[in-house]
Parts: C-alpha cells; structure tokens; sequence
C-alpha cells in the first residue's frame, strides 16, 4: 500500500471569507506601515546601492571564509561581503574570493592606504596571494542600480496586470496585481523594520516572490474560472470559497515543501545568502497568504462575468482562453 502525505485532507469546507473584514483590513494596515518604516527608517542598503570597492583574491590554499572574515574584522571596514567563487574551469590549486568592501566615510570608494591594509591582513593568511582585479563602485553608479531596480520590480508587475487581463478579465488582473504590491510591499517593510541589509540579491529575491506569488494566484483563478462555468447561479462567495478550498491541498503542499529547502538553506546556507533566502522564505508566506485572503477577496469585491460561455462587452475576455 502506497504511502501518501496529506498536509491538508483532500475535501475541505473552510469559510475564508468569514473574517474578511478583519484580514484584508489587516494586509492594509500592514501595507501601510511597512511603506511608514520604509520612508522614515530606511532600508540598509548593501554596497551594491551605497557605492563601495570589489577585490578578487586568488589563493592556493583551501578558502576559509570566516578566517578571512576574522583577518579583516581589526580594520573596522564596516559592511565586508566576502563571496568564494566556484569555476568549472579553476584548477585544484586556484581557489578565488570576491571582497566587498562599503564606502569609507562618504567617500568615491576604499582608499588606496585601505586597499593596502587589507591585503597585508589577507596575506598573513597566505603569504602568496594574488589580487587580480580591485574595482570600485561609486554613489553615481549606485544610483542608476537602484533606478533600474525599481524599474524592474514595477514593470514585472505591469507585465503580470497585463497578462491576467488577457488570461482572465481586469477584475482578476487587479486582484492579482494588488496581491503582488502586497507580498512587495510586506517584505521591504520587513527588511526595513529589522535594518537587514538589502542589495541586489534582494531586488531578485523580490522579483521570484512575484512569480511564485502569481503562479499560486492563478492556480486558485483557473479554479474560479472553470467553476463559473460549471455553477452559474451559485452566489460568488460561496463559488470562490469553493474553488480555494478545492486548490488547498495543493497551495500547501507546494508552500510548505518549498519552504523546507528554504529553512534549510536559512539555517545552514550561511552569511552570503542568508538575506536572499529570508527574502524568499517571507515571500512564500506572504504570497501564499495573500493568493487566498488579498486576491480573492478583491475579486469578492469587484465581481465577475458569470456566464463565461459568452462574450461580455465590458470584460477584458478577448484571449481568455490563452493557455500560458
């Protein structure tokens, strides 16, 4: 007999509009307060959004990242990103590292006294080591990531309102999209309440968080689709209800294996991907939290096309047949 995990049992009957009012006025009072803490506290920007110097390091012996953290600590460099880096190509005895370094006191970037500190401190751990490359990053360079962030993190989003308005009808699209502001919106609040440091890696974690967020989202209106068809004087709240707990066993099961790569990488991945992985792990919550109690009852809110085997003049269902 084959075995079978069952996080959730396979017929459920959960009434996740019954406190509504008391959840989606949550999300809103959280959304808010995250962009509050965001505007007044600030994120803690890495050195990919403040400016600072890059030093690639080659060493013949084994790389220890917290002996060479350790090295480093007396000189009081501030924020010290050090990152091995793996090459199909290095041979047994090249063994590559990339430093980061923040900017000094407001300045262009590490002094050429600082550079010189750092690789004696890196020497006395492998008297030949080499220093092929030393790059800095400035304030104007710095800027134009951080435009170009924000340019991508807002451009995902138009993109997936467009999509669901194809794939669905606006309604859907907003209730999609208001969703993935949400998740957004949430984990930079994090970020900023907990000062934790937000570089590029972030802005990436973000934009997966949009795609997982999305892809649980439209699993629960694919459902809401084919149920219109099938129950068409069934009331709204009642078909949406039905249509969530139908795709609940599968929301968790996907959330809930998804995570536990994540909380293992959290607890074992260490330093250079912990804020990449938090990121994510927030925004599988959230997400999962939020295709059910944001989108779905913004959908509540606005309505729906009922009869979906006709055509509706005031309803974006040109293409809602698209299969993507």
């Amino acid at each position: 007999m084959a075995f079978r995990l069952k996080l959730v049992p396979s017929k459920t009957n959960f009434d996740f509009f019954r406190y509504a009012r008391v959840t989606f006025g949550a999300s809103a009072i959280l959304v808010v307060l995250s962009i509050v803490a965001a505007l007044t506290m600030g994120l803690n920007f890495g050195i990919d959004f403040r400016g600072g110097t890059t030093i690639r390091t080659e060493s013949v012996k084994k790389v220890d990242v917290g002996e060479y953290r350790k090295a480093l600590k007396p000189l009081k460099l501030g924020d010290v990103t050090i990152t091995e880096v793996f090459d199909p190509s290095f041979g047994p005895g090249k063994n590559v590292t990339q430093i980061r370094i923040e900017q000094q006191d407001g300045g262009e970037a590490v002094t050429v006294e600082t550079i010189t500190k750092v690789k004696d401190a890196l020497r006395k751990i492998d008297p030949n080591m080499k220093f092929p490359s030393v790059e800095s990053v400035g304030p104007k360079v710095s800027g134009e990531l951080i435009k170009t962030a924000v340019l991508a993190v807002v451009l995902s989003n138009l993109a997936v309102l467009f999509y669901i308005w194809l794939r669905f009808e606006w309604q859907f699209s907003l209730g999609a999209v208001i969703a993935l502001i949400h998740d957004v919106t949430l984990t930079i609040g994090i970020f900023s309440v907990l000062q934790l440091k937000f570089d590029l890696t972030i802005i990436a974690a973000l934009l997966t968080i949009v795609g997982y967020s999305l892809n649980d989202t439209v699993v629960v209106f694919d459902r809401v689709r084919e149920n219109l068809r099938r129950y068409k004087k069934m009331d709204l709240k009642d078909l949406l209800g039905l249509s969530i707990n139908e795709t609940l066993s599968r929301t968790v099961m996907t959330s809930f294996t998804t995570l536990i790569a994540l909380i293992a990488l959290l607890v074992l991945g260490g330093d250079v991907i912990r804020g990449f992985v938090f990121a994510m792990t927030w925004g599988i919550i959230v997400g999962t939290y939020s295709s059910v109690f944001v989108a779905s009852t913004i959908l509540l809110r606005l309505g729906v096309k009922r009869d979906w085997s006709k055509n509706s003049k005031s309803a974006g269902t040109k293409y809602a047949n698209i299969d993507a």
